[in-house]
């Protein structure tokens, strides 16, 4: 491609034109050598990194191979066959690396070009026919959100806002599960008259309701204490599994469906003051409803490693399959002929493969044995595509360490965000007295749900999170205050200089100081950032992008003065507005408010 097609070219990238170039000239330089490459591997190779003068890096390892030439010696020498070209500078070698450096002036005006032409848009990739569907959260319909589960649904969320922007057509699941144990111990219990409750049972309720409280808390609350009675009291246990029976065979009690509903809007409540909802609800009685999960059952009984067991349930003898030795033997069917999780699972998953081409079901730590047991199954019955499984670990709080919901021993998310708003208002006021109270509550509920989103989302799904208030509400540092305290500097800039809207006239020789320049790499990474995490579901990574553009926006505006820069000021409030629209889309990734003062 000549550099006039890479100029007329519509650009979603900044860097692409860079690496077109760049991969240009490798090519025409390794023919020199005889080395025919196919300028698409060439391309492929090719990495943007930071540095003073934002160069593209080359390894030379794979085609010195092909050359049979030492690596460094060919990258010496493809450095020096790179001819001169509009948007390199210059092409050196270092070790076994090629490494070009942009022309900078050319590379600051298709930075700022890129992004006001884009706007909202800007770090968006080309649409592709891919659907793509997202199951996360799938918490059971017991009782309110505890923080350990709302993991979940913040890397979820996330993740299908990446894929989104990364041009995926998503659609985000919630599975309900409205068919096992513990929603029928919620069903059990209601369904009886208050004072037919055994005692352990209303003693541990009465006393605690409050009137007009959410449904997933009033209804949710006996949970735990059945949880411990049914554990002592055989009469019980037997009543839930029969009441189980009658769910599956079509027979629930009339409440069963409201009050699973009940409890579920609670908690739906509860995350949309995280940003965070869903395009669809697929409830697992369907499944039996429709005929599914007999078909699947019918498909296991003549799967290969099928056994029947002497008391006449099913399982699948699934020693091949690599799971843990105590785990081998996977029951499918009950001896009464009822389904289990695993089979109606099953059921789920090939719904989703009919309808989506990329399925990935986000998990906790605690499901990863149903994680490898999902795929035995699904080879089992002849079906060849797998879902894509993000497993994350556990939070916990320092003083309280893990949760469970069915021990009681849980810190709600409606508790936690209670606290972080209150926790939140007193940082705003001591730092905005002139605010008013209707603003101050407005800001505190932002301030404190862009800091759980982000103390939760910075940190990569394998490792544990603990959460600590003094960083997750810290203005500095890796905090969700942070990041919006960065935007709502920018648009205090662009607030007294009259430019809260464009155009933006700029010069892009005079943004020539290296805290401008690293500016400009740093916004210009928004779209790789987006499609790796979008394709590797290191949802982490928007994370620490956001963090380096709000950082490094606060070393040029603490470093360079912006509206009493003479000539260099319309420039530069073209960089600030740049980063605002940068920082602004990643937050909005992130599903953090953007706040205009703080």
């Amino acid at each position: 491609m000549s550099s006039e097609d890479r100029s007329s070219s519509p650009v979603l990238d900044p860097w692409a034109p860079f690496l077109d170039a760049a991969a240009d000239a490798l090519r025409a330089a390794a023919e020199a050598f005889s080395l025919r490459v196919p300028v698409g591997e060439l391309r492929a190779q090719l990495r943007a990194q930071d540095g003073p003068d934002g160069a593209i890096a080359f390894p030379s390892h794979r085609l010195a191979q092909g050359a049979r030439r030492p690596p460094n010696e060919l990258a010496t020498a493809l450095a020096a066959g790179v001819r001169p070209d509009p948007w390199i500078r210059a092409a050196v070698a270092s070790g076994a690396y090629v490494n070009f450096q942009v022309e900078p002036e050319r590379f600051a005006a298709t930075v700022l070009d890129t992004v006001f032409a884009r706007g909202a848009r800007y770090g968006e990739g080309a649409p592709t026919p891919e659907r793509v569907c997202v199951e996360h959260t799938s918490a059971n319909p017991t009782g309110p959100f505890h923080i350990g589960r709302v993991r979940n649904a913040i890397i979820g969320d996330t993740l299908a806002r990446a894929r989104r922007a990364a041009g995926r057509a998503v659609t985000t699941q919630y599975y309900v599960d409205d068919m096992g144990r513990q929603a029928a111990m919620i069903t059990w219990i209601w369904s009886k008259p208050r004072a037919e409750w055994p005692e352990p049972i209303r003693q541990a309720v009465e006393g605690e309701e409050v009137p007009g409280e959410k449904p997933d808390r009033h209804r949710g609350r006996p949970y735990p204490a059945i949880s411990a009675y049914l554990k002592d009291h055989e009469d019980a246990r037997n009543e839930v599994a029969a009441l189980v029976r009658e769910i599956e065979l079509g027979h629930p009690p009339a409440a069963h469906r409201e009050l699973t509903q009940a409890i579920l809007t609670g908690m739906l409540a509860s995350l949309a003051r995280l940003k965070i909802s869903f395009d669809e609800f697929v409830w697992e009685s369907d499944f039996l409803r429709d005929g599914s999960v007999e078909r699947v059952l019918e498909r296991l009984h003549a799967a290969p490693h099928a056994v029947r067991e002497a008391n006449g349930a099913w399982a699948i003898d699934a020693t091949g399959y690599g799971l843990p030795k105590e785990s081998n033997h996977v029951v499918f069917q009950r001896a009464d002929g009822t389904s289990l999780y695993v089979s109606r699972d099953v059921a789920y998953h090939l719904a989703k493969f009919a309808r989506f081409a990329d399925v990935v079901d986000v998990l906790g730590q605690d499901h990863q044995l149903h994680a490898r047991t999902l795929p035995a199954l699904l080879a089992e019955i002849g079906e060849a595509r797998r879902p894509a499984f993000v497993i994350y670990q556990d939070i916990t709080v320092p003083e309280g360490g893990r949760m469970s919901t069915r021990g009681g021993s849980a810190v709600w998310l409606d508790q936690l965000l209670d606290e972080a708003v209150e926790r939140a208002r007193r940082e705003v006021v001591a730092r905005r007295e002139d605010l008013a109270t209707e603003d101050i509550e407005r800001i505190a509920e932002s301030v404190a749900t862009g800091a759980i989103r982000y103390h939760v989302v910075r940190v990569a799904p394998e490792k544990p999170v603990v959460f600590r208030w003094e960083e997750a509400l810290s203005f500095e540092g890796r905090s969700g205050p942070f990041l919006q305290y960065s935007y709502a500097r920018a648009s205090s800039v662009l607030r007294k200089g009259e430019a809260d809207q464009g155009p933006y006239p700029y010069e892009a020789a005079r943004l020539s100081d290296p805290e401008e320049r690293a500016l400009l790499r740093v916004i210009a990474g928004l779209p790789s950032a987006v499609e790796y995490a979008a394709r590797s579901a290191h949802v982490q990574a928007i994370a620490g992008y956001a963090h380096d553009v709000a950082d490094q926006f606060n070393r040029f505006y603490h470093a360079l003065p912006v509206l009493k820069s003479g000539a260099e000021r319309p420039s530069r409030v073209a960089l600030v507005a740049a980063t605002r629209q940068t920082l602004g889309n990643a937050l909005e990734l992130l599903g953090i408010d953007r706040l205009e003062t703080m």
